[in-house]
């Protein structure tokens, strides 16, 4: 399985090379020859679900390139591994950063600046029999539209900021990891979504996080939630807030969770459903559930974990509550990609 995962990492290698170095025209062309004929690739709202490599280049790459000039893949994460979800019969290839350019053009009706940006991305790809079968990428067009001087959301309660990589330096696992390593992490990850998913704990929240995260976790959340520092932190600035704001909580399950190294993740679509009671995000209640699609990548320091990467599909969220966050902050009709 070591040689397929190496294997797996050197197709998306390769595919990262000609998608961002080839022209917008050829993109589509490009997609095809490295994925699938049956292609599922699913995005953030409001791309969703596209299922063929010509789909994929005309709605989401050549707009996009089109509006970010001079655009540089900057990755701070990059890895691989076996599915847990599958009982470990598939490999995924993920990959964590931004994606940097000039903000020249247009794009969803987010008006540009002339300056450089940075769309805040995660892409876990499954990779069979030498090609791209699924994707998820999720990448953060509220983070964004903040960078263009827009307020898609109410103040958030955590830090808006560009975020950088790991603290360690060590995410971008080009080479063959240690099999022990990366179950260390995955333990650690899994240890974490017992001690925390059913919320009735008899611990303190603070002491709750304990049991799974470091003193000084950082937790990297996405434009409108915000980064957050130190268990006590986090707990006050995203955790509580969180489970404060929502009841009628189900867990749908995970597609893909896996780990090397020291790093791990996992995405579901959706991850959670949940009903909004008021104030979360300084949204009112609505009394309708709702899909919360969501990314996580972590890093494990020993045997407890110390930062996590979060993509959530907030502009999905709010839109099945009725509030279109790009209609009423760019007041631009969104070209359709439904």
């Amino acid at each position: 399985m070591k040689n397929d995962i190496q294997a797996a990492k050197a197709l998306v290698v390769d595919f990262y090379k000609r998608l961002d170095t080839s022209s917008p025209e050829a993109l589509g062309e490009v997609i095809q020859n490295y994925t699938a004929d049956d292609y599922l690739w699913r995005g953030y709202h409001p791309f969703h679900e596209q299922t063929s490599a010509a789909q994929v280049a005309r709605l989401f790459w050549q707009p996009l390139r089109h509006s970010l000039k001079h655009l540089q893949r900057r990755q701070d994460i990059f890895m691989a591994g076996c599915n847990e979800i599958d009982d470990f019969s598939s490999v995924w290839v993920v990959s964590m950063g931004h994606l940097m350019g000039l903000f020249d053009e247009p794009w969803l009706g987010i008006k540009p600046t002339g300056k450089m940006v940075m769309l805040r991305y995660c892409e876990f790809n499954k990779v069979e029999n030498g090609k791209i079968s699924e994707t998820a990428m999720f990448f953060d067009i509220p983070h964004l539209m903040v960078q263009a001087g827009l307020q898609p959301f109410p103040p958030q309660t955590a830090a808006e900021l560009v975020q950088p990589g790991p603290i360690s330096h060590a995410g971008l696992m080009f080479n063959e990891q240690a099999l022990e390593s990366g179950e260390k992490t995955l333990a650690a990850i899994n240890h974490m979504i017992n001690a925390l998913g059913e919320w009735n704990s008899e611990l303190s929240l603070e002491d709750e996080l304990r049991l799974s995260w470091h003193e000084d976790m950082i937790w990297w959340g996405p434009s409108g939630i915000g980064a957050t520092y130190t268990i006590a932190r986090y707990a006050q600035q995203h955790s509580g807030p969180f489970r404060a704001g929502f009841e009628n909580r189900d867990f749908n399950g995970h597609i893909c969770r896996m780990a090397e190294g020291e790093f791990g993740g996992f995405f579901g679509w959706p991850n959670l459903t949940l009903e909004p009671v008021g104030g979360f995000m300084g949204m009112p209640a609505t009394g309708k559930s709702a899909e919360m699609r969501v990314i996580d990548i972590y890093r494990r320091d020993g045997d407890k974990l110390a930062e996590n990467w979060v993509f959530i599909d907030l502009l999905h969220f709010w839109n099945q509550q009725g509030v279109d966050i790009l209609a009423r902050t760019t007041l631009n009709d969104v070209p359709g990609a439904h």
